[in-house]
């Protein structure tokens, strides 16, 4: 296991900064995922703690040694790509051995950690096949097998469940997630689907042009965002936000003066007649998804609300309907952003 850290990291492609001075630690067998929309730069510093991208600046520690310089070889990292990147002519067994042949290791003992890579990925069964009978969630599992024989310090995962149906990321999820507890390996993970962030990893790393937002646990970013990206970014359906001074909105309290954002997730809303919560509105949408509804409601001046509210609820698009915010549950931010405290 190993732990990373980075000091200051920053990356120019000529006169474009797309790393603006990341610093962050790792600790040794935690789960990190960097997370942001496309272009945030993601997974741009997972390559560059790869050895893939030149730090332009800035310093990449590998368990305390500086690593910045090194090539890729010499970081002791397996890297997991979104593509498979298996080699068709080989069966499962050669394509998890390849690097360790490569490398000289003796047969015996490349034999031994392809089984017992194959054993706790479930592959057992599929060894003697060729990548084109495997199903993509089997093909993913091959790609991490080969960088489990090779014992790496960490691993770094960009994007690899991207690739699959939705049913198949779900599996994988369970797969990798029970992996880390396996191995109790230190990994890095990217990915743009907060799903995939908030149910796998220890600290998440919210990224946003190039900066940390905001690093926290996936408890921590839900119930407490630093500022308003990582409030609407963090949260499916995301926090409904619209300005504090909004008319029509009634609080038991005033709030702060340098309050200019009012923020409430979804499922802290509850639904009841015009006049008995703190805003009302007009039923505008609904979306029926089970044990769930998602009410959307036009609430004038603050926007279009989404609630989150349990199965049938009786309402019809166009009903006139109150919003009751549950008490201890709204977010405040102030005009940079920030959220207040």
């Amino acid at each position: 296991m190993a732990s990373i850290e980075l000091r200051s990291v920053e990356k120019w492609y000529g006169e474009a900064q797309v790393i603006k001075g990341v610093d962050l630690a790792i600790e040794e067998g935690e789960f990190v995922i960097f997370v942001g929309p496309s272009g945030c730069g993601k997974s741009t510093l997972l390559r560059m703690i790869a050895g893939l991208e030149e730090t332009s600046r800035g310093q990449i520690l590998i368990s305390g040694r500086d690593a910045t310089a090194e090539p890729p070889a010499r970081r002791g990292l397996a890297m997991v790509f979104q593509s498979y990147a298996l080699y068709p002519h080989m069966s499962v067994r050669e394509n998890m051995g390849f690097s360790l042949k490569a490398a000289g290791v003796a047969k015996s003992e490349m034999d031994a950690k392809v089984d017992e890579a194959a054993r706790v990925l479930k592959l057992e069964p599929l060894l003697e096949r060729r990548p084109k009978d495997l199903s993509g969630g089997q093909r993913q599992r091959v790609a991490i097998g080969r960088s489990i024989v090779r014992d790496p310090t960490a691993f770094l995962f960009d994007e690899p469940l991207s690739n699959l149906d939705a049913a198949l990321r779900v599996e994988m999820r369970y797969e990798i997630a029970k992996l880390h507890q396996t191995l109790d390996a230190t990994m890095i993970y990217v990915t743009h689907d907060q799903v995939e962030a908030m149910t796998l990893a220890d600290r998440i790393v919210v990224l946003e042009a190039g900066r940390v937002s905001q690093v926290g646990s996936p408890r921590e970013l839900y119930e407490r965002p630093g500022n308003l990206f990582v409030a609407q970014f963090i949260g499916s359906p995301k926090m409904n936000v619209f300005p504090a001074t909004t008319a029509g909105l009634t609080l038991d309290a005033p709030l702060p003066s340098e309050a200019e954002h009012f923020g409430i997730r979804p499922e802290h809303i509850s639904l009841g007649a015009p006049g008995s919560g703190q805003i009302d509105g007009t039923v505008d949408v609904m979306e029926y998804l089970g044990a769930d509804t998602y009410v959307i409601v036009d609430c004038g001046a603050a926007g279009k609300l989404t609630v989150r509210t349990h199965g049938d609820t009786g309402l019809k698009p166009g009903q006139p309907c109150g919003l009751i915010f549950e008490p201890g549950q709204t977010h405040l931010f102030g005009a940079s952003g920030l959220a207040l405290r």
